[in-house]
């Protein structure tokens, strides 16, 4: 077999570290925005961003100015803010 990439190797073996939500960015995710769009999303249903510590409190304000419920977990120190 030559030539073509390896499926496995390009997977790797170590897991891969959660990143930022916000576009562009890449660091690694400290906080876990959970929001949904109550004009859409019943109760049950949540959708998930990961934040790093810069971008956090700009995409949850980013969800907070449209209305939606959102819920910042603290993946640092297992704490939630509301």
């Amino acid at each position: 077999m030559s030539g073509g990439p390896n499926l496995l190797n390009m997977l790797g073996d170590s897991p891969v570290e959660p990143t930022c939500s916000r576009a562009g960015c890449n660091q690694a995710a400290s906080d876990r925005i959970e929001w949904r769009n109550p004009k859409i999303h019943t109760e049950d249903r949540v959708k998930v961003w990961l934040a790093c510590v810069e971008h956090s409190e700009f995409l949850a304000e980013f969800l907070r100015a449209r209305s939606f419920p959102v819920k910042v977990i603290s993946q640092m120190n297992g704490g939630s803010n509301d």
